[in-house]
């Protein structure tokens, strides 16, 4: 632990040094009875945390450990050097150049975050981090939202920044939300101060509500043609992040970043698994019948009675030994160009070869003894595009595995005479 960089009401953050590899660190000290006592600021602790988790990207800070003492949470982040992008602006207005450039990297981090039902809900240039070679990192996820459809109702983020539909308190969808942000964001780097500047927060508000604002003349054409459909008050008329990355103003010198780092995450797994797991076991885990019943039945759903909730997933049963099943699953996988990794002696990860809009397809298959003679194996999607997954579960999976399969999870197979007897 190194010096302060920084202090809240519960937290303060201090730079940290990894001894084992001497590589900088943030980390956000927190009291943990501060946290327990107060149910709002729990919830949003465990929502800042596991967004993170879930939002890995070049241009968002990276989460890297969480850890706790009986009085402290500590919070392990990415050492982010280059300050907040906010005092860049506060010295005046950027170049077109640096300015693109700077959103380009923000709206690709939204789109990967959005792409996971993920909603910022707080983008200002405060919260828009520069390392060492002047690359943005969206940070502080506390006001996000994890979604899965429907509108949000939460009042928040900074008023200059907010938009209009959020305001009003009528629901409002938080990827139209983030994008009026965005505009925000752009307009003030490239102008030098705010769209809607007023004394009063209610003249502000009046001015939000009604679109009103002037574009400088310094704008060039395409910027000033971008802002225009970013700063619409009407949300269902507002440019979506397609149409933004489609834009010829934004499309110039872009590249879309790596979002998956394959051989780190399968380095990092290898070594928590070296840690945990003192000795392989020789057969699979065990599921009792609720589990048993739960994984198999998706109207006789028992998983949030118990605290360890398995993932939603595929679910087939067969009557091959773990490892006659575990040997296909890798066969087929490598013919179609995955990367297979053994996590645990009974868990593969698969990783796609192509790098896709929501990052490559990632998936693993876990295998469980419910009988002597009967296994359970679990597919799930980790990461990448659902529409993939169903694609590579139904189109390549399922044929190639129909020798080893007894059933597929929702397939009616069973009859009077072939029951299963699970003893819990």
């Amino acid at each position: 632990m190194g010096r302060l960089l920084g202090r809240g009401t519960f937290a303060k953050v201090y730079l940290g040094r990894n001894l084992a590899t001497d590589e900088c660190v943030a980390i956000k000290v927190i009291k943990k009875d501060e946290v327990i006592k107060s149910e709002k600021m729990m919830e949003q602790f465990k929502r800042e945390i596991a967004v993170m988790r879930l939002v890995r990207h070049p241009n968002i800070v990276e989460l890297k450990e969480v850890m706790a003492t009986r009085s402290k949470i500590f919070v392990v982040m990415e050492y982010v050097r280059g300050g907040e992008l906010f005092a860049k602006v506060e010295r005046g207005r950027l170049r077109e150049a640096p300015a693109r450039r700077y959103f380009q990297q923000l709206v690709s981090a939204l789109d990967f975050c959005h792409s996971r039902g993920v909603f910022h809900r707080d983008i200002k240039p405060e919260n828009l981090l520069l390392d060492e070679n002047e690359d943005l990192k969206i940070s502080d996820f506390g006001l996000s939202a994890l979604h899965d459809g429907g509108l949000l109702h939460t009042q928040c983020g900074t008023p200059a920044y907010v938009a209009p539909e959020v305001l009003k308190m009528k629901g409002y969808d938080g990827a139209t939300a983030d994008v009026w942000s965005c505009g925000v964001v752009l307009y003030v780097l490239l102008a030098g101060f705010l769209p809607f500047q007023e004394e009063s927060l209610n003249g502000m508000y009046r001015k939000i509500f009604r679109g009103d604002y002037k574009i400088p003349p310094w704008f060039s054409s395409e910027s000033r043609r971008l802002v225009s459909k970013l700063l619409v008050v009407d949300p269902t008329k507002r440019i979506s992040i397609p149409g933004i990355m489609r834009a010829t103003w934004f499309r110039k010198g872009f590249k879309r970043p790596d979002v998956f780092e394959v051989a780190e995450e399968e380095e990092n797994e290898r070594h928590v698994v070296h840690e945990t797991i003192k000795k392989s076991p020789s057969s699979p885990a065990f599921l009792n019948a609720f589990q048993f019943i739960s994984s198999m039945s998706t109207g006789f759903d028992l998983s949030n009675m118990f605290e360890d909730r398995r993932k939603k997933g595929s679910t087939f049963t067969s009557r091959c030994s773990a490892r006659v099943i575990m040997g296909k699953i890798e066969v087929v996988a490598k013919k179609l160009g995955f990367r297979v990794a053994r996590t645990k002696d009974f868990k593969l990860r698969l990783v796609g070869p192509a790098e896709g809009r929501k990052g490559r397809l990632s998936v693993t298959a876990e295998v469980f003894k419910v009988a002597p003679e009967v296994t359970v194996v679990e597919l799930s999607k980790l990461s990448g595009d659902t529409l993939e997954y169903v694609k590579f579960r139904e189109e390549d999976v399922r044929p190639a595995l129909k020798d080893v399969v007894w059933t597929w999870q929702g397939d009616n197979v069973f009859n009077r005479d072939d029951q299963i007897c699970v003893e819990g």
